[in-house]
């Protein structure tokens, strides 16, 4: 191996990491104060061109961190002399915690991934196909995400984070509980047909077992709201006499993702053998319709379920 570049050292299992001292005007800060003034991080790399790359932005973000704390403490002391001039605009790159091109690289490889994971699985995905996919390099990504699996997991709750964002933009407190309803059916099947790569990464994920995205508190409370939605919506209906009492909130999110799951999970499977094309504009149209209507069957108070159940029991009584 070549001789490393200052402040850059092979570490525990050859892995590659930086050792760099704090800077003695920065002891006083809060974040070095009574701590060691020798920061050791390692990149997790063990090849030497990868773990150079990553070694440069470690230190990077570490003179950011520097800079940030060495303004902190001018703040806080009221120093008078004036701060060495920098290029206009580096000076605010020099504070920010994340640099934009470093959440922008984060969110390019998200995109590859979900490309890649939806299209070939977690088994067959591969980092060099996502890294050829982005501007960034596999390292890289080992870098912002760890491993592979992490991405994966990452990717996962992007998917939901994204169904769970429609919801929460379609403003369904300011409807009535049944127009409400309506859009959210509506929006639920518009986005999981605007979107079968994340039918697909969910698709995957269960031949996992779901074995990647459980105990992930983050995925568990990006997807509590999808419930909340519909409990909020369900007893405001009940309140007004239009939904049926005692409905339960994640039956109704069942059978409202269900309807709209099936469609795009099992359009090939139908196409090769009914011949028919569930996503042709008339099919697709008059399923949309019948999916709210069936939704709104179910959970209206003078709904075809409603008078049954009321028949059941009147039959009961005598």
């Amino acid at each position: 191996m070549p001789p490393l570049p200052r402040n850059v050292r092979v570490g525990r299992h050859g892995r590659i990491g930086i050792l760099k001292k704090v800077p003695r005007d920065l002891w006083e800060h809060p974040r070095y104060k009574g701590k060691a003034k020798v920061i050791e991080r390692s990149t997790g790399v063990a090849d030497a061109a990868g773990g150079m790359e990553i070694a440069r932005v470690l230190l990077a973000d570490l003179e950011r961190e520097f800079a940030k704390c060495r303004a902190e403490l001018k703040r806080q002391q009221g120093s008078k002399r004036p701060a060495a001039k920098l290029p206009a605009g580096e000076a605010d790159d020099l504070v920010r915690p994340r640099s934009l091109v470093a959440e922008q690289t984060r969110r390019e490889i998200l995109a590859a991934g979900i490309r890649e994971f939806s299209e070939k699985g977690l088994r067959g995905a591969r980092i060099d196909d996502i890294a050829a996919q982005t501007q960034t390099t596999k390292p890289m990504i080992y870098y912002h995400f760890g491993s592979k699996q992490k991405l994966y997991a990452a990717v996962m709750e992007e998917a939901y984070a994204g169904m769970r964002s429609l919801e929460q933009g379609l403003h369904l407190e300011d409807l009535p509980p049944e127009e409400a309803m309506r859009r959210l059916v509506g929006s639920s099947f518009d986005h999981r047909a605007a979107h079968p790569e994340w039918i697909r990464l969910i698709t995957v994920e269960n031949m996992e077992r779901g074995s990647h995205i459980s105990g992930r508190q983050s995925i568990a409370r990006v997807n509590a709201t999808a419930l909340q939605t519909v409990r909020d919506l369900l007893e405001r209906g009940e309140r007004e006499g239009v939904f049926r009492p005692g409905l339960n909130d994640w039956q109704v999110h069942l059978l409202i993702t269900s309807l709209c799951f099936y469609r795009v999970s099992n359009r090939y499977t139908w196409q090769a053998i009914f011949e028919i094309d569930l996503w042709e504009k008339a099919n697709a149209e008059l399923q949309r319709q019948m999916t709210i209507e069936t939704v709104m069957s179910y959970v209206k108070r003078d709904g075809t379920l409603d008078r049954v159940s009321r028949g059941r029991r009147r039959r009961a009584r005598t």
